[in-house]
């Protein structure tokens, strides 16, 4: 636990020296989802239709702006390597730097979409499982993406090998993540594909960590 909160107040602090780097991926969000209200016809019913997917992707999009600045940055100035040959297993570290990220990125969205939602005309019914969705899949999104992050930190312009790597990995999450909303707006019951989001996420908390320091080991060997 010591490991996990040391790494976890050294994110944040990081963080707040650059506000603008984790503020640009809220804003992108924000300024994505308003883009199609204005595009679409005032009160238009098809609107709220594709609110969640519009919602999702908007999500996910945001999030992989700052994937590739996961670990580059330690990569770049040494940190990594004094991280990986530290006493500390580098298992629960990058467990903390993941949760960080999701603190710093997907809990922002999380936050953030239920009022969106309602600027989509998105009706009351389905909130509570965009929200709870949101909740649980983006999580999956930052660890996913680190994995990935990690796969790529010593590669030369991995920013643009990123997004190959994760929109396919992702796919699920965002049909069953968009598919609870849709279900919920029809009167059905929304806990499958939520039971399915926390499956993923339970999964991904477990072994994505071990191996995302199993790829950051091999950057440096």
């Amino acid at each position: 636990m010591n490991v996990i909160l040391a790494v976890l107040t050294r994110e944040l602090r990081l963080a707040l020296r650059s506000r603008m780097d984790w503020l640009l991926p809220l804003l992108f969000f924000v300024m994505v989802v308003m883009l199609f209200g204005l595009g679409a016809r005032p009160n238009d019913p098809v609107l709220a239709g594709f609110a969640p997917s519009i919602l999702w992707v908007g999500a996910l999009l945001s999030m992989l702006l700052t994937l590739d600045r996961l670990f580059r940055a330690d990569y770049e100035d040494g940190t990594l390597e004094q991280l990986c040959l530290a006493e500390a297993p580098l298992t629960l570290t990058v467990a903390a730097k993941l949760t960080a990220h999701w603190l710093l990125t997907g809990l922002p969205l999380v936050l953030l979409a239920a009022p969106l939602a309602v600027a989509l005309q998105l009706p009351a019914a389905g909130q509570p499982a965009l929200v709870l969705g949101l909740a649980l899949g983006t999580p999956v999104l930052s660890f996913v993406g680190g994995f990935a992050a990690a796969l790529t930190v010593a590669l030369p312009r991995a920013g643009l090998l990123l997004p190959l790597l994760v929109l396919p990995l992702l796919a699920p999450v965002l049909i069953f993540g968009a598919g609870a909303v849709r279900a919920a707006l029809g009167g059905l019951d929304a806990a499958a594909p939520l039971y399915f989001l926390a499956a993923v996420l339970v999964l991904c908390i477990t072994l994505v960590p071990w191996a995302a320091a199993a790829a950051l080991r091999n950057a440096f060997e």
